[in-house]
């Protein structure tokens, strides 16, 4: 079955491509696209959202039952999949992180308990290096 695309679609990928290291709300998305000049119907963001999150174009982060979901445009290549995040409790900075020791203890999990880490799920709760600057 071809996709077509839509001026929708096309307005959406547009804004999470200019965003795409930046964890986006379906909010922070509307009014984006606002102020842009080009809004778009809550029910319409989410539906296209569906559709590229289907393709493997967005990721879908749900960090935990009280926060909205966040997307993120990663591409075709999938380049957002292999590292870890890191989400601040102080601010709610959701942080990327692509470190060699996390890799190892990725391989440990493996190798010592027979355990595959999905890196794209995993979440590490803390304080980020501002908010730590203020206490």
């Amino acid at each position: 079955m071809q996709e077509y695309k839509t001026k929708q679609k096309e307005i959406l990928l547009e804004c999470l491509t200019e965003n795409k290291n930046v964890h986006l709300t379906v909010a922070d998305i509307s009014a984006h696209l606002r102020e842009k000049g080009h809004p778009l119907g809550t029910s319409t963001v989410y539906r296209q959202l569906d559709k590229l999150v289907a393709s493997g174009l967005v990721r879908k982060y749900i960090i935990d039952e009280n926060s909205s979901a966040c997307y993120q445009y990663i591409g075709a290549s999938g380049e957002c999949c292999e590292h870890f995040h890191l989400k601040c409790n102080a601010c709610g900075k959701l942080i990327h992180t692509d470190c060699s020791l996390m890799k190892k203890i990725t391989e440990h999990m493996k190798e010592s308990h027979g355990f595959i880490v999905d890196s794209t799920k995993t979440l590490l709760y803390g304080v980020c290096a501002d908010c730590a600057k203020k206490v």
